[in-house]
């Protein structure tokens, strides 16, 4: 089933660390990934994904790091997990327009409409949900 993948669960993790601990200063990749016991490279890539798609800022300096770029009511699961997942579906056909492009048994399939079903309520839910609302 749905299984979300480690970089996005890093970037969630992240981006509530910082709803949590910035009290008005930058927060650098090192203090999260040390916390957290994530790869300081890998948690730096998902940084500038997050940065490219408007849920963080990056500050230069000998006190920089990153800062959320609004407020955590304003941000939604769906944007953070769209900015690292290219695809989070249940199946590889939900997303396909041919489906038996991506699964050999399209044809005969009997569970494809009811799965995307339930993944436009995933959807929905990841689209309702703020970083607010997990804190």
């Amino acid at each position: 089933m749905l299984r979300l993948s480690k970089k996005s669960e890093y970037a969630l993790m992240a981006v509530k660390y910082m709803a949590l601990n910035q009290n008005g200063k930058c927060i650098t990749v090192k203090e999260i990934a040390g916390i957290y016991g994530i790869s300081f490279q890998l948690l730096a890539k998902l940084m500038q994904k997050l940065v490219k798609n408007n849920i963080i800022i990056s500050q230069q300096g000998t006190k920089g790091g990153y800062m959320l770029n609004k407020q955590t009511k304003d941000i939604l699961l769906a944007d953070v997990i769209s900015a690292i997942e290219e695809n989070y579906s249940l199946t590889d056909c939900i997303e396909s327009e041919d489906p038996e492009d991506s699964c050999a048994r399209a044809n005969c399939c009997i569970i494809r409409d009811p799965l995307a079903k339930v993944q436009q309520k995933i959807n929905r839910i990841f689209a309702e949900t703020t970083i607010k609302q997990i804190l």
